[in-house]
């Protein structure tokens, strides 16, 4: 397992160069100018992307907008040509690209052929999936397309366990997609990609930890991961919340309310190294902005680099300095407080 650990941060320094290390060192050193000064600044690039590949979904999961149904913004899949004529310009200072914002990525059919091309310009690719589309061919294809990082949600152990947050989810389904693309990585001779098995912790799955890690390693994947959840409800306690808080982002005060653990501190790191971009072009500032309320730009009118040293992208970082706990979407964030267990 070490051996993969290390074959994967091999394959992203090597796409790493002098320009993208500057880029990055500017970025860094602007993020801590503007705290030691309290006025912010932005020097650079962003040098993380995610971009949305769609936001549809086949799954109903109780805590995402896209499984509920409930966005005010409209569902539709990111298009493979204005995809391409953005990341162009964007390459040579990314240090990796997430395809994934909300919806199941494997739902757009030219995710892949998008994938290849991240690849061919030299960036570091990463998505997430529920797993439900990793037939042989899809596996292939992935394995072949160069995605250095494939993250898949298994979220319970047995059926029962796993479709109480996984809605119309099929565990057997995602298992034997998972065996897929180990078998194509293996017959392609390929070390990409990276797989990474990840179990959110819920209520319902918290006593399956020591499951999933004998699950990971009949798999073969290269990492197992364990996730908290974020709620939107959490105030007055969710059922989703685990009953062992050490694995949970929310604490129990005195009078049995909840609040997150992460403290809103007047500046965050997202806003100076990534951006979002959903499927349509609109930027937005981190992933927390679900439904886009926060609109900082439209890729169909201007570049990343305009908007991302704009009048609004300036105005919000501004905000972020006067107060998160005044930004609805800061309310409920967790940077900083994600559990990460260790699963060795």
């Amino acid at each position: 397992m070490q051996r993969i650990k290390w074959q994967d941060s091999l394959r992203f320094l090597r796409k790493l160069s002098w320009k993208k290390i500057w880029n990055a060192a500017l970025v860094v050193g602007s993020y801590y100018l503007s705290r030691w000064t309290g006025t912010p600044r932005q020097w650079g690039l962003p040098f993380t992307i995610n971009f949305e590949p769609t936001t549809a979904c086949n799954l109903r999961c109780p805590e995402c907008p896209s499984g509920l149904r409930q966005f005010t913004r409209p569902t539709g899949n990111l298009k493979a040509d204005f995809f391409r004529s953005n990341i162009d310009q964007l390459a040579d200072h990314l240090l990796y690209l997430i395809f994934y914002f909300q919806g199941e990525p494997y739902i757009n059919p030219a995710f892949l052929d998008m994938v290849q091309h991240a690849n061919e310009k030299g960036v570091y690719t990463i998505t997430s999936t529920n797993g439900h589309f990793l037939n042989s061919a899809n596996a292939e294809q992935t394995v072949r397309s160069g995605l250095d990082r494939l993250i898949v949600s298994i979220d319970g152990t047995t059926q029962e366990t796993y479709e109480q947050y996984r809605k119309e989810g099929n565990l057997e389904v995602v298992l034997q997609g998972v065996r897929n693309v180990v078998n194509w990585k293996r017959k392609l001779k390929s070390s990409t990609p990276h797989i990474v098995l990840q179990f959110l912790i819920v209520r319902p799955n918290e006593h399956q930890v020591p499951e999933i890690k004998k699950m990971a390693e009949g798999l073969g994947v290269d990492a197992l991961s364990f996730k908290t959840a974020q709620v939107y409800d959490y105030e007055h306690g969710n059922p989703l919340i685990p009953a062992n808080l050490n694995l949970s982002r929310y604490r129990r005060l005195a009078d049995g309310r909840y609040e997150p653990k992460a403290s809103l501190h007047n500046h965050c790191w997202k806003l100076w190294h990534g951006a979002v971009i959903t499927w349509d072009g609109l930027v937005v500032p981190c992933c927390f902005d679900k439904d886009a309320t926060h609109q900082l730009g439209d890729l169909k009118e201007k570049s990343l680099p305009e908007i991302w040293q704009s009048e609004a992208y300036q105005e919000f970082r501004e905000q972020l300095f006067q107060g998160r706990d005044q930004i609805d979407i800061c309310t409920n964030c967790t940077e900083g407080c994600k559990v990460w267990l260790n699963p060795e």
